[in-house]
């Protein structure tokens, strides 16, 4: 409350209207739902947003990095986001069996895949009716989620029709594109680092080879370190996908407590990607990779369920391999990923012409 007086009564009746405060009526305000699964963010665009145009996904992921990214820059950036901020721009399919398209958005431009933000819009698409319920209203929804690197099924756990906060995803095929490759790390020397896919590609390397405990480290250390290893393996290793260019890219590196092998305790990582940006989450499609990984190197059995803990913020999401696959020429595997979404707030963001910082900047 605003205070008891009449003239405080009447204010907050007067702030508690829904209108909007002056602003540049040429351009539509921006409105979304805000959620997080395990700390990770994610900034779903409600409203706002112009057609992105493309007959593909990959197409539209293009047209929008080209014409419209204004959009991303205004939503994840400072003054309204910040730099770890993560977006989804929902948009048609082309593919008959998917109930949404979706852009991810982040603080340098577009990812392949996000594993975080698949379980938040399982349980955003069940809510908002974009996929049915189960005819009873109890049980689990399927939502075909398409994403640039291809269809990820969720499944959402709901209750009276709407949806509950546990949410497991069905990958791409996964696979392992490297092993053991030395790369050359400023300050660091050479370390072997693994390079491996779950609708995006990430190097995987033990914090300890520097020297470094990832559960213990200070934040800062860790990205530092992640951010080299990143630019390490961009500058002196090809990523390539079999299926397109448009996902043949680095998009960071987990840093791991190098506990790979089959246990029942969670082993702790943590991500860095895109520009220093730091994940909350233990990592959806990082998860979805190091699965495959453990796979590849026989330390994971099929069905053999591991927990992968955030080392920021000690969430956990669980993973298994579900069945064996192919990408391109690639053994890979479908993993399955399993974590909490939950909402919290939806927001209206606008633009003022004459506003020098209306585009969004960037703090290092």
């Amino acid at each position: 409350m605003l205070g008891s007086s009449p003239r405080m009564q009447t204010m907050e009746s007067s702030l508690a209207l829904p209108r909007m405060p002056p602003h540049d009526s040429r351009i539509p305000a921006l409105s979304v739902v805000d959620m997080h699964t395990g700390g990770e963010p994610l900034r779903i665009v409600l409203a706002g947003c112009p057609e992105v145009a493309g007959p593909t996904l990959l197409a539209k992921r293009r047209y929008m990095r080209q014409h419209l990214d204004h959009v991303r820059q205004r939503l994840m950036l400072e003054p309204r986001g910040h730099r770890d901020m993560y977006g989804a721009v929902l948009v048609p399919s082309e593919l008959p069996d998917a109930h949404l398209g979706v852009l991810f958005l982040h603080n340098e431009g577009y990812s392949s895949m996000c594993g975080h933000a698949v379980l938040a819009l399982g349980r955003f698409a069940l809510d908002f009716g974009l996929a049915p319920a189960p005819p009873t209203g109890v049980g689990e929804a399927r939502v075909n989620i398409h994403c640039p690197c291809g269809l990820v099924a969720a499944f959402v756990e709901c209750e009276g029709g709407r949806s509950r906060g546990r949410v497991r995803f069905h990958s791409v095929p996964a696979f392992v594109l490297a092993t053991d490759l030395m790369v050359d790390v400023p300050d660091h020397g050479k370390v072997a680092v693994d390079i491996a896919y779950g609708g995006a590609f990430y190097a995987f390397v033990s914090a300890e080879k520097f020297g470094l405990d990832v559960c213990s480290a200070r934040i800062r250390d860790l990205v530092d370190l992640a951010s080299a290893v990143t630019g390490a393996v961009k500058a002196q290793f090809k990523i390539n996908h079999p299926d397109s260019e448009d996902l043949a890219f680095l998009y960071g590196t987990i840093l791991t407590d190098g506990k790979d092998a089959y246990s029942e305790e969670p082993t702790t990582n943590i991500c860095v990607f895109a520009d220093e940006q730091l994940d909350r989450s233990p990592t959806g499609s990082g998860v979805t990779a190091r699965i495959a990984l453990q796979y590849h190197k026989g330390l994971l059995e099929l069905n053999q369920i591991r927990a992968f803990k955030s080392s920021a913020t000690g969430s956990v999401f669980t993973g298994k391999a579900l069945r064996e696959a192919k990408c391109g020429d690639f053994k890979a595997v479908i993993v399955e990923v399993s974590g909490q979404a939950h909402y919290t707030g939806t927001a209206s963001f606008i633009v003022e012409e004459d506003d020098p910082l209306k585009d969004g900047f960037l703090l290092r």
